[in-house]
């Protein structure tokens, strides 16, 4: 860890956050936030989703720039490979979600970081989605999440960070927990 004489700089504006969180201890209805995507077929198992808009603080708010995301199959289903596939997405959103708690984190503990990689791996056994075998889960049988950090801190002071940072994922919450989802059909013909 620094001296308190070193300043750390990880790009995580910590004064904010905690701004924000004594903020919204004190309006509570503030933190009901609503993520919004919307996704539009292109053609065969190729998808564009877009994400701008989203509700927070009690109202609408806007991204600065629309994202868009493509999601396909690989060449090797007989697609055509236009994006990554959406079980991989999902590995990106849990990669991204613990990277940045453990920037935020590090910011608030003083503790400069060098590098930070964040390598996943999720196996599938594809013969539920295809319904070859009606026993086999259609989704990850496991997520393995490994880091490599390089950090002005002891082992145990990174461990805690990670610690720290798979705690207050909502992504990892997301893919740990059930979540209850429904899906609805609009009447059109």
């Amino acid at each position: 860890m620094n001296d308190l004489n070193t300043a750390v700089n990880n790009g995580v504006n910590v004064e904010a956050l905690l701004g924000a969180r004594a903020a919204l201890t004190e309006a509570p209805a503030a933190a009901a936030f609503k993520w919004l995507a919307s996704c539009e077929w292109i053609n065969g198992t190729h998808s564009r989703s877009t994400v701008q808009q989203f509700f927070g603080l009690g109202e609408d708010q806007n991204h600065r720039s629309e994202f868009t995301f493509d999601t396909d199959h690989p060449q090797i289903f007989a697609s055509e490979d236009n994006g990554a596939t959406p079980v991989e997405l999902v590995l990106v959103g849990l990669a991204g979600c613990l990277s940045a708690g453990v920037a935020a984190v590090a910011q608030r503990r003083g503790i400069q970081l060098n590098s930070v990689r964040a390598n996943l791996e999720a196996g599938m056994d594809i013969q539920g989605i295809l319904g070859i075998d009606s026993d086999v889960r259609n989704g990850f049988d496991g997520i393995k999440v490994h880091f490599e950090i390089d950090a002005d801190a002891t082992a145990d002071d990174i461990r805690a960070l990670v610690a720290q940072s798979q705690k207050r994922s909502a992504v990892f919450d997301i893919v740990t927990n059930p979540t209850n989802v429904s899906v609805t059909v609009s009447e059109n013909h």
